[in-house]
């Protein structure tokens, strides 16, 4: 059901989605006039992170950004930060019709000793180029430069060559720099210092203790931005908890800037605390942001069990139901581990709240019993699917296919290409992706001639390898000595547009091949009578190394007038002392 929330002439709907989303919605109700005007009761101004937020979701709507902010503004003495300046304007930055209310905005921002910050600062040049707006361009270009203010480049500058950690000195030298402290400074020499966390750390420290100043939920934020990372953990729960003290909130975007950051450097535990702190407050991480997590714990080897039961125990203590992705996140890291039974009864209990099992459900226990090394029951549980109607896609093929493959036994090997022909049979086009995967799986066990094979015969019925699997297959080709398969397949290559991979056929040619090779490499790379100098380069300077002088001067012979006087051609073979071998790395 939608709330309609009107400011004015704007109506802003509040609904479902808000809080699927993480948005406390009464905090964000409380910026509003109900629809018959009535006066929602204000305890206090709402936060910075909630007018970010709602403004954001307000990105493609700029008249009801305006309105949302203005009624913050006058009716509640909100008054915005950097962070929340920069979101509005690159909102109204977008549209050149809002180009009155964007310049009343940055007067607005620069009154309050606000500044662009370089992100956005850039995307409106951008834009405004797009446009076709170049007065406003140039007009923003000289407010960046005057807003520039030389107390804060000279503190950032000082910044630059200080040591890695903070002491006495540094704030004797800040101090020295008569930086007017506000909360935009304090972040622009957060940033100049994001890769020196203890540094970052010392001088917001420092700031804090200076008179007149307090940090602001924008600077708090880009702080914990700064803390985020692995060698720093300890550090960054330090200051969300601080925060968590004083009333700042981690912002949305800080949140999943450094849950990703966890994520990627598969720091899992860090990650799973980061996101029960959120669920504990008014930004909860949205449904899609609980599934992701659940996937990235599950691709650990093995993965962490624990974790995945803390997610889950947060997401439902929230009054959440168990959603399809969050049903399927626990499976895949059940199979994963090897818990097949549990995997089992999650499915029934899945299957229970209205959910029926389907091809992600089924890939990922055909991937958890493959892994396993039971290829026959990941076998048996996709004629299961058919039995049940649903039916296996691409996806749930090229698992079982690959698992097949990774199980490193040679059966399997004849067991992977059975199930290819069967899925083909069935009326499924194999893609680029299981191709090079059954590729790769031969090549790495000694079957290189079959995927070459096989390459020829997908290629004909028209799947596209992918480049990647050609110039696996080549390097394959190569190393067992088949030449003309690997010049076949640089044609190939040349032909679907991709760039011929002609370095190592070139390095084989100059080790081990003839005149009449190294011609033929020359016509597969290009295709013309006479290619481009670069390639018969790559020629001459691998037989040199080889000390294969007399060679290369008879293949100069046999190469077009144009190449035989072009001038690192003439330099190479003018360099050249038969007898001993030269510098040919220029």
């Amino acid at each position: 059901m939608l709330r309609a929330i009107r400011h004015g002439s704007s109506v802003f709907f509040l609904g479902r989605s808000c809080a699927s989303d993480g948005v406390a919605l009464p905090e964000i109700r409380r910026c509003f006039c109900t629809a018959n005007e009535i006066e929602i009761p204000l305890l206090d101004s709402p936060s910075q992170e909630s007018v970010i937020y709602v403004l954001k979701k307000l990105d493609k709507f700029p008249q009801k950004a305006i309105g949302f902010l203005d009624c913050a503004r006058n009716r509640y003495g909100f008054k915005p930060s950097a962070a929340v300046y920069n979101v509005m304007l690159r909102i109204l930055g977008k549209n050149k019709d809002f180009a009155k209310d964007f310049w009343i905005i940055a007067r607005n921002m620069r009154e309050d000793g606000h500044c662009f910050d370089h992100g956005t600062y850039f995307t409106l040049v951008s834009s405004f180029k797009k446009q076709e707006m170049r007065g406003d361009a140039s007009a923003l270009a000289k407010l960046q430069s005057s807003s520039s203010i030389e107390e804060i480049q000279a503190a950032i500058d000082i910044v630059k060559g200080f040591s890695e950690e903070w002491t006495e000195a540094e704030g004797d030298a800040m101090s020295a720099s008569k930086l007017v402290l506000s909360e935009g400074s304090v972040i622009k020499v957060l940033k100049e210092a994001k890769d020196r966390p203890l540094l970052a750390l010392g001088f917001f420290r420092w700031a804090e203790q200076r008179p007149g100043y307090s940090h602001g939920s924008s600077a708090y934020n880009q702080m914990a931005r700064v803390l985020g990372w692995e060698g720093t953990i300890d550090k960054f729960f330090d200051l969300a908890m601080e925060m968590k003290k004083l009333g700042h909130e981690i912002d949305f975007d800080t949140y999943v800037k450094i849950s990703r950051r966890f994520q990627k450097c598969k720091l899992l535990e860090p990650a799973v605390q980061l996101y029960e702190l959120m669920m504990d407050g008014p930004y909860k991480p949205s449904v899609q942001d609980c599934g992701l997590l659940l996937r990235r714990i599950a691709m650990a080897d093995p993965p962490e069990l624990e974790l995945v039961s803390r997610v889950v125990q947060k997401f439902e203590s929230q009054g959440n139901s168990l959603t399809k992705s969050v049903y399927d996140g626990i499976h895949r890291s059940l199979t994963s581990a090897g818990r097949f039974k549990e995997a089992d009864q999650i499915m029934e209990k899945m299957k229970a709240s209205g959910f029926e099992a389907d091809n992600i459900t089924y890939s990922q226990l055909v991937h958890g019993l493959c892994k396993a090394g039971k290829v026959d029951e990941a076998r048996a549980v996709v004629e299961e699917m058919e039995s049940m109607g649903c039916v296996p896609d691409l996806k749930t093929w090229t698992v079982l296919i690959k698992g097949h493959l990774d199980v490193a036994v040679e059966p399997e090997l004849d067991g992977s290409l059975s199930l290819l022909a069967d899925m083909v049979g069935r009326g499924r086009k194999p893609d680029g992706q299981l191709v090079d995967c059954v590729v790769t799986g031969l090549c790495r066990h000694g079957r290189g001639s079959a995927a070459y094979a096989l390459v020829l015969e997908m290629d004909k019925a028209g799947v596209r390898p992918w480049q990647a699997t050609f110039k696996l297959l080549i390097e394959n080709c190569l190393g067992r000595g088949q030449l003309e398969e690997a010049l076949k397949l640089l044609r190939r290559m040349r032909e679907l547009k991709y760039p011929p991979y002609g370095d190592p056929v070139a390095a084989y040619i100059a080790k081990v091949g003839t005149m009449e090779d190294a011609l033929e490499f020359f016509r597969s790379m290009s295709g013309k009578s006479s290619p481009s100098s670069s390639i018969h380069l790559k020629i001459f300077r691998g037989l040199f190394k080889e000390g294969r002088f007399g060679e290369a001067r008879d293949l100069l012979f046999r190469c077009p007038h144009h190449i035989r006087k072009h001038k690192d051609v003439a330099k190479l073979f003018g360099s050249a002392e038969i007898s001993s071998p030269v510098n040919i790395s220029s």
